[in-house]
């Protein structure tokens, strides 16, 4: 078909004109969603003191910012692609000030979680389009090289975010982290409307509007049932969300087969190279994401490190990560995707398993941050060729959707491991905490049962309510926090070993990924000349 064949003038180019100015601008963009993505999780213990949150609360609000932009991101990739990638990036960059600023002066914590999931929304509408037009802009080497940058500098903003929002909370209120990325969003809108190109190798086709509804019941529905699955009383909720999610899945999957331009190329989505590497990059940025998640509250609660402090403990992952990321583009092109991934499994492994037999009451920085240290190895290895074994295994008229699939292993990646490790972390704090009381008080009363086992923050309530417990109940719920985190790092444990089995035994190695990446490119242009 003639939107078909389009692709070829524009991927032909190394690179287009003023590639660094572009490059860079479509970088700041991509900084607005990865710095909102973290900025929460230090705030977290804030939050829960100035609401009262349960844990679960909580949860919801560290993961609804990925939860918006997981839910939305293939539709808004596939809309991107036929209506324009410049117009979604303006359109996201301009959502995302009203969204910061409902989050900064939420009146609730419910209302605080629906900004941040707004505020995915805003970034499901410019950020699955920076890798896309990174994808139609550059070829060869010069596309590894653009996607490793784009992946080293997000993942080091992102990383930032923690730090950056600690050094704010020393001074002022917890909606203060919310604000930091509003400079950074208009300067965005500015960068994207003056360099980045418009009309760049999109499709005429109209977009599966039922499928791209489908995706986003399918991605919401399966993160909150995740999340609501530890809370009790509310088990009916799981299973009404969790079912909802299971025939979505069925009708979503019976839609792209049967329309005649699918929302998600099931064809392309099957190609070995593809499907691995959206596996293995989910596990890849969910570790980063929920081990982040995690470890801001460990920090804060069990330590007592200052909001300021813990951001700055999760440098050592930052730096890391920054410098890696490049590297691991040059591992790519001399051993190939396989290895390079593996490579970064390790450094995970290593990480979740010095956090799990390590990180106790009274760990030492310099344990803290080596396990930061190895995450920011890990992920520096394994996250460029995750997105440029996807991008590199779709024709460029697909470019939104291997963008999608790309966002979606660092969103729906972090969403569900998030949602995972808070699920048990919130199980295993209430199991422990409650174990404890049972012990120590059986005759205590359901309602102060409640307040002990609801969250961290709730326990130290507590203790200010009944001094001549406080320590008990400190102590107490410090070893219940730990006791749920190591739920969370055993699954975190699990998850990367699985995900390094899947990519040794399925993903090729690097003569027969080039042979399987030559294979497809052919067949794409055949089917662009039909």
């Amino acid at each position: 078909m003639a939107a078909e064949s389009e692709q070829a003038p524009a991927a032909a180019a190394e690179a287009p004109a003023r590639g660094g100015l572009v490059l860079t601008a479509l970088i700041v963009v991509a900084a607005v969603a990865n710095l909102n993505l973290s900025v929460a999780n230090v705030a977290l213990p804030s939050i829960g003191r100035a609401f009262d949150s349960s844990q679960t609360t909580l949860d919801l609000i560290a993961v609804g910012y990925s939860l918006g932009l997981a839910a939305s991101v293939l539709y808004l990739g596939a809309l991107g692609d036929r209506y324009g990638r410049k117009l979604m990036l303006l359109l996201g960059m301009g959502l995302s000030i009203p969204a910061c600023l409902l989050a900064a002066y939420a009146p609730s914590d419910l209302v605080l979680f629906g900004a941040r999931v707004l505020g995915g929304i805003s970034a499901g509408l410019a950020y699955p389009t920076t890798l896309a037009l990174i994808t139609a802009l550059w070829a060869g080497a010069g596309r590894t090289r653009s996607i490793a940058l784009w992946s080293a500098i997000g993942g080091g903003v992102a990383a930032l975010g923690p730090l950056v929002a600690g050094a704010l909370l020393q001074s002022f209120w917890w909606g203060s982290v919310f604000l930091i990325t509003l400079p950074l969003a208009v300067l965005a809108l500015l960068m994207a409307f003056f360099l980045v190109p418009g009309g760049v190798n999109e499709t005429t086709e109209p977009v599966d509007n039922l499928g791209g509804v489908l995706s986003v019941v399918l991605v919401g529905t399966l993160i909150l049932s995740i999340n609501f699955a530890p809370v009790p009383d509310k088990g009916t909720l799981t299973l009404v969300l969790a079912g909802l999610a299971l025939v979505a899945l069925v009708c979503f999957v019976l839609r792209q087969r049967a329309a005649a331009n699918p929302l998600y190329d099931l064809r392309v989505a099957g190609r070995r190279v593809f499907w691995v590497a959206a596996c293995a990059g989910v596990i890849v940025f969910g570790s980063l994401m929920g081990a982040a998640f995690v470890s801001q509250q460990y920090l804060q609660n069990v330590l007592g490190y200052s909001t300021l402090e813990a951001g700055a403990a999760f440098l050592p992952a930052v730096i890391l990560m920054v410098l890696v990321a490049p590297r691991s583009a040059k591992l790519i092109e001399t051993h190939g995707a396989r290895f390079t991934l593996l490579s970064g499994y390790v450094f995970l492994l290593l990480a979740f398993g010095w956090m799990l037999v390590f990180w106790t009451d009274g760990s030492s920085y310099w344990q803290i941050g080596l396990a930061y240290a190895f995450i920011g190895v890990g992920v520096g290895l394994a996250g460029t060729p995750a997105s440029h074994s996807l991008t590199g295994s779709v024709p460029v008229r697909r470019a939104g959707m291997a963008s999608g699939t790309a966002d979606l292993q660092r969103d729906l990646g972090g969403a569900i491991l998030q949602s995972i490790f808070g699920a048990l972390l919130t199980a295993g704090y209430a199991s422990a905490f409650s174990a404890a009381i049972t012990t120590q008080d059986p005759s205590a009363s359901d309602s102060i049962r409640n307040m002990l086992t609801k969250s961290f923050s709730s326990a130290a309530h507590a203790a200010q309510l009944y001094p001549q417990y406080a320590n008990q109940i400190t102590a107490a719920a410090k070893q219940s926090f730990l006791d749920g985190a190591d739920w969370a790092y055993t699954a975190g444990i699990l998850a990367i070993a699985a995900g390094a089995v899947l990519v040794f035994f399925m993903f090729p190695r690097k003569e027969r990924e080039q042979q399987l990446l030559d294979a497809y490119q052919a067949e794409d242009t055949d089917r662009g000349t039909t």
